[in-house]
């Protein structure tokens, strides 16, 4: 008996106009239809007269759906997995999935389509080769921190997703990693809503100091040529009160240690410790 093929199926960022005529049949045909959120799904294949009934594929149930994906390709039926919205795997489950279906032997073809990540970064002005996409930033201010500074004096354009109500913090740790650079958020792309914000980081960190709404692609420039990676620089003349003032801005001891290192030619440990013992310092940041 044949083995059936899994098909990573692209879907609309938004605009169900933008779903491809291949996308469609793929759906149509499949005998499972995999979906991380599988109401979104079924708007978009109900729009299109789609009688697939989706099962969900997340975090929580993936090794098990796995093990079902890997039967149903060996008696030959061919599945589709879809993201929620634009490519799958990108920053969505799938990845144990597809290393399954390979390593079984079974086809892994893609559906390309619709990216997020692509469309932010055609359209915010800023270079776009060579650039990596980051995924999400991490929640906690001291790893978004350090995330970030590995990038700094790097020559690739990044884009990025984040929470709107974690926008403005995540603009500041990228103006503390990185400096200054231009960039641009994208908003609500392809919606009817859809937005986009130009400018330096501190100026759109300012602009979106209130949060924003929906969701949101952060693109940000490479390091300007011959900039290389920070070197060691004198200490501020006054490092207490430097440390003193972002703290007053809300930045946590790491963020605040990150930030320095980039300053001074002290280490990153040493900075940390001098920065806890500030008094307005939150520990974790």
């Amino acid at each position: 008996m044949p083995s059936g093929a899994l098909y990573l199926v692209a879907t609309p960022i938004g605009n169900l106009e933008d779903v491809t005529l291949r996308a469609l049949r793929v759906l149509r045909e499949a005998a499972l239809v995999l979906a991380e959120d599988t109401r979104r799904t079924r708007i978009l294949l109900e729009r299109h007269a789609i009688a697939a009934r989706p099962l969900s594929l997340h975090a929580h149930n993936e090794a098990a759906r796995t093990a079902e994906v890997l039967a149903a390709l060996a008696a030959g039926r061919d599945v589709a997995l879809v993201s929620d919205a634009g490519t799958p795997l990108v920053s969505d489950p799938g990845e144990r999935l597809v290393a399954a279906a390979i390593a079984a032997g079974h086809a892994v073809v893609p559906v390309p389509g619709p990216s997020a990540v692509l469309a932010a970064l055609a359209a915010s002005g800023l270079p776009a080769v060579p650039f990596a996409f980051l995924g999400f930033a991490p929640r906690r201010a001291g790893e978004r921190a350090e995330r970030f500074a590995a990038w700094c004096g790097r020559p690739e354009t990044l884009v990025l997703f984040e929470s709107p109500n974690r926008l403005a913090a995540t603009l500041r740790a990228l103006v503390d990693a990185l400096g200054e650079r231009p960039a641009c958020v994208a908003r609500e792309l392809t919606k009817r809503h859809e937005e986009w914000a130009r400018g330096t980081l501190s100026e759109l960190a300012e602009r979106f100091a209130a949060g924003a709404r929906g969701e949101v692609t952060i693109v940000v420039g490479g390091a300007p040529a011959g900039e290389a990676a920070p070197a060691a620089r004198a200490e501020p003349v006054d490092l207490d009160a430097r440390i003193a003032a972002l703290a007053a801005a809300g930045r946590g001891a790491r963020e605040i240690a990150v930030a320095l290192a980039r300053e001074t030619d002290l280490p990153r440990r040493e900075l940390y410790a001098r920065a806890s013992a500030a008094p307005r310092a939150r520990r974790g940041g």
